[in-house]
């Protein structure tokens, strides 16, 4: 058993996750010192929950051909949306095409990858043999073109004058949606002649939709993601600290090999969707909602549980959480092709607010669910007002909540993918508060 309440471990942590957008960023030797320490202070044992085995072997990885497959659908949607070519700064886009990891700053590298032929690349000139090192890794073999830029250069003539080279001063060129404002900016002063404007139809239009390879991650993610959760509740103890608790939820995804986080909230903190910063304590009968998750060859899993620590939960909190586990189920259901992402979310808020936990958002106080894949939150999302039809392979949270400021909150969340028929979960669903892990 991990350390009791007496062996003050919190004292050695450092700062973990305390909100949704807080990841915890704790290393493994960190966590494991942590770990053994409050073990060996007050004679407390962690013998009794063995430790999970490493799992990284068995994670199935992108591989070249794959990519190949994405630009190819990339150039389609190139096409069929009239761009002469996209451009895509570092970030999860250039990951997903070209296989490159790449952070953004204050220098401009992007990949330009028109609707027909070889795409180039506009690098810093430094950068250049690194950048090249990652690009013949991927989908291109050596059929790809570098352009350099040095420091007092502008990246944004060599983009325009690249454009010019290839017969598109004049094309659409659709910037994706997340690169930042300061290089879309330049490259519309630069390539005067050219129409700047949104990738998001040929980007979102080839991340949406997973392919088998990329669901057999996904739920190998969340697989791992459960694993840790449970591996975590069995040591629980009363005493720890939400901090305590995130840690261990990390180490557990550490020990199968992973990178994974978690957001605890406990007591009357668990109203707060996302997060707070106030220290909170664990007892006897407190209400826990973990939200966490991790990530597998750049695919994110994300699953929340919510449970009662020790004895039985009360009357009112088994309600709720019967309710939210109906509107879970609904929405499940109603996930099926050709269904509108709006429908999905009508369809679990109805089960709340016929429960009188209405009207709208006012216990339940967001979308079901958001779109994941390589990114944790990604499109589309499963809203009011979203018309897009559901298509097989997309993936989502299913996450309905009820949250009662100054009392509790309980969330449910899976992830699901949208199937030939229907939907289903990666993850069993939560039977009740005293049994989070167990499958139905």
């Amino acid at each position: 058993m991990l350390p009791c309440s007496k062996c003050q471990r919190n004292a050695a942590l450092p700062a973990a996750r305390k909100t949704k957008d807080d990841h915890l960023k704790l290393n493994r030797r960190q966590m494991l010192q942590v770990a053994a320490s409050g073990a060996a202070a007050m004679g407390c044992s962690q013998a009794a929950v063995p430790a999970l085995p490493n799992r990284k072997r068995e994670a199935k990885v992108v591989t070249a051909a794959e990519r190949q497959r994405r630009i190819l659908r990339a150039q389609e949607l190139i096409n069929e949306n009239k761009l002469g070519a996209i451009a895509v700064a570092g970030g999860t886009s250039l990951q997903y095409f070209a296989g490159v990891r790449w952070g953004t700053s204050e220098r401009m590298f992007i990949m330009v990858l028109p609707g027909k032929g070889d795409p180039f690349f506009v690098v810093p000139a430094f950068e250049r043999d690194r950048a090249v090192e990652q690009i013949q890794l991927g989908p291109f073999g050596k059929n790809f073109q570098v352009v350099t830029w040095e420091e007092d250069d502008s990246p944004y003539q060599k983009m325009a004058f690249m454009l010019k080279e290839r017969g598109l001063a004049t094309a659409s060129i659709g910037i994706e949606e997340t690169t930042d404002f300061v290089f879309a900016d330049g490259i519309g002063k630069a390539a005067t002649q050219a129409k700047v404007m949104t990738a998001t139809d040929v980007t979102a239009g080839c991340r949406m939709v997973k392919s088998p390879l990329e669901l057999d991650i996904m739920r190998f993610a969340n697989d791992v993601t459960i694993r840790a959760f449970e591996w975590a509740y069995k040591q629980i103890k009363e005493g720890m600290t939400q901090n305590d608790f995130a840690a261990l939820i990390a180490e557990g995804h550490a020990q199968q090999g992973f990178q994974g986080y978690a957001m605890v909230l406990v007591g009357e903190y668990s109203a707060l969707p996302h997060g707070t910063i106030q220290p909170q304590k664990i007892r006897e009968g407190t209400i826990i909602l973990i939200d966490g998750g991790c990530t597998v060859e750049g695919y994110k899993s994300d699953i929340s549980r919510t449970f009662v620590v020790g004895g039985k939960a009360p009357e009112k909190m088994k309600q709720v959480f019967e309710v939210v586990q109906r509107a879970q189920a609904a929405a499940l259901k109603a996930a099926k092709p050709g269904a509108a992402c709006e429908s999905v979310d009508a369809a679990a808020r109805k089960v709340i607010e016929d429960a009188g936990w209405g009207p709208g958002y006012k216990y339940f106080t967001h979308r079901v669910g958001h779109g994941i894949g390589m990114d944790g939150h990604e499109w589309p999302y499963l809203v009011k007002a979203n018309t897009k039809p559901l298509a097989p392979g997309m993936t989502f949270s299913d996450e309905p909540g009820i949250y009662i400021k100054g009392e509790f909150g309980v969330r449910l969340e899976d992830d699901m993918v949208i199937t030939a028929d229907g939907a289903e979960l990666f993850t069993g669903q939560s039977r009740s508060l005293e049994e989070p892990f167990a499958k139905l």
